[in-house]
């Protein structure tokens, strides 16, 4: 095997090490939310610096790769492809974070309400990043653009949880603080879940040498729009 095909192969698994942190971030988050557990919340947030060293070392990596085995073609999209990702993955950590932040406040007062839509949108923010991440490694489009449709489910689900807390806050003024921050918990799962289709789209990218973001999406065979 040439000496390169083992450095992506090394490379390749630090990334699916970084993407299953990101994964276990963001399913803690949202446990220690809805099992009110403040503990697990801060236990997150320490092991964030886990997650913001594999980005420093896979941007290194890559850089070197680059530098001293000048890739062509499928293998430099792969090497570009992989710095893109590792920063949205390490940018989906810090929203881990953020979240573990809001849960820490809101499980220091009364529940508004038992939470089923945020972990409706943390299920499938997560299946999301999952699916990506298997795309990646398969370097397998079908799966990509499945995780890019599935986007406006999250956007949707944003949306009917805002509302839902837009009329507790004007029913009640006491719950506006708390409805505000569940909001954000919100906003942070529907960025996770933009950030999952960034890294389908950087797959058709690194597959099919297009570029596909900020564009409507091109109906790919075996895909079902």
């Amino acid at each position: 095997m040439p000496i390169i095909d083992e450095e992506l192969s090394d490379l390749k698994e630090k990334i699916l090490r970084m993407g299953l942190l990101v994964e276990a971030a963001i399913r803690d988050s949202i446990k220690s939310l809805v099992s009110r557990d403040s503990e697990l919340a801060r236990e997150v947030i320490r092991r964030d610096h886990q997650i913001n060293a594999l980005d420093v070392e896979i941007d290194e990596d890559c850089i070197r790769l680059i530098a001293l085995r000048q890739p062509k073609a499928g293998d430099l999209r792969f090497i570009t492809t992989a710095m893109k990702i590792t920063t949205d993955l390490e940018r989906m950590g810090d929203l881990a974070e953020d979240v573990c932040e809001r849960a820490v406040e809101l499980n220091e007062e009364p529940p508004l309400k038992p939470y089923i839509d945020i972990p409706r949108m943390a299920e499938i923010a997560q299946d999301m990043l999952t699916d990506a991440l298997n795309a990646f490694m398969r370097k397998d489009t079908s799966i990509a653009y499945d995780v890019i449709g599935r986007d406006d489910e999250v956007d949707n689900l944003t949306v009917q949880i805002f509302n839902e807390l837009l009329f507790f806050m004007i029913q009640d003024p006491k719950t506006v603080t708390r409805a505000v921050k569940i909001t954000y918990i919100a906003k942070y799962l529907e960025r996770i879940a933009d950030h999952a289709t960034n890294i389908a789209e950087m797959v058709v990218y690194t597959v099919e040498g297009r570029i596909i973001r900020h564009t409507e999406p091109p109906k790919h065979q075996g895909h079902e729009s």
